[in-house]
């Protein structure tokens, strides 16, 4: 087995990331994002790039980076409003941007990483994610075809990773992060802790490192939250 550990987020990315890939980035909100990963793509300057995404971080950062910088070309997202430069960018043309359901997504990106090449599903039936989709009947209910999701590089971040890229998140930092690794034909983990192989108990393990092809460190991530509501004093 090659070494996963690379040195830094800019090591990491260092001869995978190209004008005009797809790439595929974990996170929920700001919820378990690869924020140094995307900070380390926004300076390699590539551009072109078509972003699969839940959505497309906030304003100054996480995806956002990406947007204000006009490296992203194309959003693939079910969610985008806390983003105003994202709205901007799309409301003048300048952002192509494919809505998808939540859970479409979600089973777009695993399909592909399992090698399934399309699916059927009923959410989006007589709305205008259906229209140019074929529609099938299956016991008298109505189904439209949805293709799978595959990547050119998927930028994931995990809570704790063996050198083997074995791999292990905290809570609902979960999220989209496991299929954005499938999906990936280079996955690139983002992790808080590095640990021996032989470390992590295999019960814990979220997910197997035949998915992971590259491992950074970031001990000290910011874990922005994107809103937080308190209660008054009284």
């Amino acid at each position: 087995m090659s070494n996963k550990v690379y040195d830094s987020a800019q090591a990491a990315l260092n001869g995978v990331v190209q004008d005009g890939h797809t790439l595929a980035v974990g996170g929920f909100g700001l919820c378990g994002i690869p924020e140094a990963l995307i900070a380390a793509l926004k300076d390699t300057g590539v551009k072109q790039l078509t972003c699969i995404s839940n959505n497309a971080g906030v304003d100054g950062f996480g995806l956002g980076l990406l947007l204000e910088t006009k490296q992203i070309k194309k959003m693939i997202s079910s969610y985008v409003g806390e983003n105003k430069e994202f709205e901007r960018q799309f409301l003048s043309g300048e952002l192509e941007v494919e809505l998808t359901p939540q859970g479409t997504l979600a089973e777009k990106l695993r399909a592909g990483g399992a090698g399934i090449p399309a699916f059927f599903t009923p959410t989006g039936v007589g709305t205008v994610i259906a229209e140019g989709k074929e529609v099938r009947e299956f016991n008298g209910k109505d189904y439209i075809l949805e293709e799978s999701l595959t990547a050119d590089v998927a930028l994931v971040k995990a809570y704790k990773a063996d050198k083997a890229g074995n791999l292990i998140f905290r809570k609902t930092a979960q999220n989209f992060n496991p299929v954005c690794a499938m999906a990936g034909k280079i996955t690139i983990a983002e992790v808080e802790q590095i640990v021996e192989i032989g470390d992590l108990d295999p019960d814990e393990i979220h997910l197997a490192g035949i998915y992971v092809n590259r491992i950074v460190l970031n001990a000290s991530p910011e874990k922005r939250i994107e809103q937080m509501t308190l209660k008054a004093e009284a």
